[in-house]
């Protein structure tokens, strides 16, 4: 299992630091610097808007379905007509839930239609996912690595053309982008759909409503932990919109969102080692294997991803901004200060937090998940008026150290989890000799790349000569005969 978790780790981080950060930094980016802070602020907000009310649209079923076809692949013939119709009523529900919340929020008649085309996108997306769980629950994780990249290669082509064509980058909107994005998902929905009608046995839509009450009831408390969470991880930008007076409210959504996105970019990789890690948790439960054994591989590695790269962020926040961002560069740089140490919260999160849900411990993360949108929204609340981007910023860090913190003192408790002395010692003289480096590179007589360039060096030299990573360790379970 060790083998299987690495190799196919090694190929999902390949394929997407391959495409996602040319998409992130080359269309994304792109899209904002071309459109202004204020208009790629109102996409932001809505886009995000669109996200709140996701999960009616999935109801947990993913993740459920995640979880038990990897302990059970039979269940695949069994379940996936009845599910498929559901999903579509589930749609119905969605879109009445999220135009009717629009237009009691006060949304107008442009910002309503931009959130027609985002609904929709919402919607496709929600079924690529749940294709994707399919596909990963049978264990496929070549197939469900190149699908996931498939998406953003498409968004790559088609926005890449528009906004770097001399021709039409004058006449670019947010809408626009929404547009490409519909197409980008709707072509990936129907590869997923084929690879996975050619394992189940789906001939014709069937209604049943036993099965889908068993279905709903079953996937509960994985709807009500993705709703949570969506919440307080989502809702800072609508907030912010909603809060502030017109045109500050967009234009402060627009500075949270440069921040925003290349911690959303990070979070790519830890979210990448949770998407392998849910079934391969989910199948060692089952058969009473340790789970130990992967998280002492998974968690350095994602340990020395994430506090590398807060450090180097906090030491390089104004320059990182300056570079990519021609407006409110201080403002952003701020924002983000604030934003990235959340991705260690994040990366222990994605760890623990999909440990508690293979094993289903779904109450536990609920009540933290609840506690979490409740000080989150109050310090929004408090914060945003004064405050603006950089209170909701603060908002979003405390919620996530919280959590993550929960999440995992609860995850050693249950499993036993206690890190043997060398690996505490290891871990301390990490963090001492981070933070120690990040302090010499201020003395150093160079431009601020080449100290970051060295710092980064630095700490991976850290890490290997201290055998916080064990790289002989993991080329020989690369090597391995997979049990």
């Amino acid at each position: 299992m060790q083998r299987k978790f690495l190799a196919n780790l090694i190929l999902l981080l390949f394929l997407n630091l391959l495409v996602k950060p040319l998409y992130i930094f080359g269309i994304d980016l792109g899209v904002q610097n071309l459109v202004g802070p204020d208009e790629y602020g109102i996409f932001f907000s809505m886009f995000n808007f669109s996200m709140l009310f996701n999960i009616l649209l999935d109801a947990g079923i993913t993740n459920y379905n995640n979880r038990n076809i990897s302990q059970y692949r039979h269940l695949l013939n069994k379940h996936f007509s009845g599910i498929f119709t559901l999903r579509l009523l589930l749609a119905v529900v969605y879109v009445l839930i999220a135009f009717g919340t629009g237009l009691m929020a006060g949304y107008s008649q442009r910002q309503m239609q931009l959130l027609g085309f985002l609904a929709f996108n919402q919607f496709i997306i929600s079924f690529i996912l749940y294709l994707r769980s399919n596909i990963a629950g049978l264990q496929l994780f070549k197939t469900d690595s190149l699908i996931s990249v498939l998406d953003r290669v498409i968004l790559i082509v088609l926005c890449g053309y528009l906004i770097y064509n001399r021709h039409t980058r004058s006449q670019f909107t947010v809408e626009w982008f929404a547009i490409c994005q519909t197409a980008a998902y709707l072509v990936t929905f129907l590869v997923a759909l084929l690879v996975v009608m050619r394992k189940a046995a789906f001939r014709r839509f069937y209604w049943n409503p036993t099965f889908a009450r068993m279905i709903l009831r079953n996937s509960f408390p994985y709807a009500l932990l993705a709703l949570l969470m969506m919440f307080y991880f989502r809702i800072d930008s609508v907030l912010l919109e909603r809060l502030l007076p017109a045109g500050t409210g967009s234009l402060q959504a627009g500075i949270y969102a440069s921040a925003f996105r290349l911690l959303d970019a990070f979070l790519m990789i830890p979210y990448l080692f949770s998407v392998l890690l849910l079934p391969m948790f989910a199948r060692m439960i089952r058969f009473r294997e340790n789970p130990g054994q992967i998280i002492s591989i998974a968690f350095p590695i994602i340990l020395l991803f994430s506090v590398g790269t807060v450090a180097l962020s906090l030491g390089f926040s104004r320059e990182i901004m300056e570079l990519l961002y021609n407006d409110h560069v201080e403002e952003s740089a701020r924002v983000y200060s604030l934003l990235v140490p959340g991705l260690v919260a994040f990366s222990a999160s994605y760890i623990f937090g999909t440990l508690l849900t293979a094993n289903g411990n779904l109450r536990i993360l609920n009540l933290i998940a609840g506690a979490g949108m409740v000080v989150n929204i109050l310090l929004n609340i408090m914060l945003i008026p004064r405050y603006q981007a950089t209170g909701s910023a603060f908002a979003s860090l405390v919620t996530l150290m919280l959590s993550a913190i929960l999440q995992m003192v609860i995850s050693v408790r249950k499993f036993a989890l206690v890190p043997s002395r060398s690996q505490w010692i290891r871990s301390l003289l990490f963090l001492s000799g981070v933070f120690a480096i990040m302090w010499i590179q201020q003395f150093l007589p160079w431009e601020w790349y080449l100290r970051m360039g060295m710092a980064a060096l630095a700490i991976l030299v850290l890490a290997f000569s201290i055998r916080f990573i064990q790289p002989v360790q993991l080329y020989r379970i690369l090597l391995r005969t997979a049990p």
